[in-house]
């Protein structure tokens, strides 16, 4: 195998066989020790926070591609911590896409003046390029569009896959008392230019509630897979 990319939570290997592997890592993006899904950076490391990752984003890809929502998620393998996926580009020089179901966040420190913390949202998505020095700025579709990074088809597609994803977690974290306030997702795209959904579906990038109190990563998952 030959790493190709070092990233903040996985290192990315190839294969042979001209698929990728995902080696899930225990660092968690946030600011002076305390995780939060929005930093740009490493702020914590959190032991088995790598295991329980790769578990549940095993969970919903298989879940998600059973409902026919093309992913990169081929196999994966606990006892290394690693996960074989499809080759994708990514969009521009990478891309997250977030869906709201309640203003929280940065999208209430942009928009406080306007609506209350915690106000309900209608599955609303927003686009940020990953660029940690520029502070992931957000992009409209139209830019994007503009700017080559992708075609307006891939935009709609993009959106209306997060839409119905999020439904998919968010049912199921609602079936064990706990609610979705937001997640982030990648996106790529195959060599025939169709969307897929990529990267992980991963406790430490969903804000998620309980009885009104914010959910830890490492206590989500717990409860998750309790």
């Amino acid at each position: 195998m030959k790493k190709v990319y070092t990233g903040k939570t996985k290192d990315v290997f190839a294969l042979d066989n001209g698929n990728y592997l995902l080696k899930f890592k225990d660092d968690c993006t946030g600011k002076d020790g305390v995780f939060d899904p929005g930093e740009n950076s490493v702020g914590l490391t959190i032991d088995g926070v790598g295991d329980v990752n790769l578990r549940m984003s095993i969970y919903f890809f298989e879940k998600i591609n059973a409902a026919g929502i093309k992913t990169h998620f081929v196999s994966a393998n606990l006892n290394d911590t690693t996960m074989e996926v499809l080759p994708a580009k990514v969009f521009g020089h990478g891309l997250e896409v977030i869906c709201r179901y309640k203003a929280v966040g940065s999208f209430i420190r942009r928009y406080g003046d306007y609506i209350a913390e915690g106000s309900d949202l209608p599955a609303y998505v927003e686009t940020t390029f990953k660029n940690d020095e520029k502070g992931d700025p957000l992009v409209t579709k139209d830019a994007l569009v503009i700017l080559g990074v992708m075609s307006d088809k891939q935009y709609d597609d993009i959106k209306a896959m997060t839409q119905k994803i999020t439904k998919i977690v968010a049912d199921d974290l609602a079936e064990k008392g706990l609610v979705l306030y937001d997640i982030k997702f990648e996106f790529g795209y195959d060599k025939d230019g169709n969307v897929m959904l990529i990267d992980e579906i991963a406790s430490g990038n969903m804000r998620v509630y309980k009885d009104g109190k914010y959910i830890d990563p490492m206590t989500l998952s717990k409860l998750f897979f309790a």
